[in-house]
């Protein structure tokens, strides 16, 4: 909702569920208006879990900021815009940064162009969702 403008119950139908299940799920990040209709908040805590690139392979990083979420989105283009095109010019504005997990640690982002070219031909790197595989 916050970073297409969709409506609640666009939201839900993209997300194949009901409005009333993300009003349940999701109302820390919701605001009702005085006209009865719910809009995101500019940012919210809800936990997500999300991937991470790491010198080892990708792994699970649970973040409990949109904010955070959003920052680590951001690091997933430029990676994948990267092991595309091999323009690094986005994934240098990431070299000394990181990601703040759920638990208050910091996670740095990984910005050596060998390491993520070599985890990209592994096929280590997916590109189809940053959120993690639900179990």
């Amino acid at each position: 909702m916050r970073t297409q403008g969709l409506s609640l119950s666009k939201a839900a139908r993209e997300a194949g569920t009901t409005s009333r299940t993300v009003v349940r799920l999701g109302k820390p990040a919701l605001r009702k208006g005085s006209n009865g209709r719910y809009a995101a908040k500019p940012a919210d805590r809800l936990l997500r879990v999300l991937e991470v690139p790491r010198a080892e392979g990708s792994r699970e990083l649970a973040v409990r900021s949109s904010r955070e979420a959003t920052k680590l989105a951001k690091y997933w283009v430029a990676v994948h815009k990267y092991l595309q095109t091999g323009d690094a010019s986005e994934i240098e504005q990431f070299s000394g940064q990181s990601v703040k997990d759920a638990n208050g640690r910091e996670v740095p982002f990984l910005t050596d162009l060998d390491e993520l070219k070599r985890l990209g031909f592994a096929g280590v790197l997916s590109f189809e969702s940053i959120y993690s595989r639900a179990a």
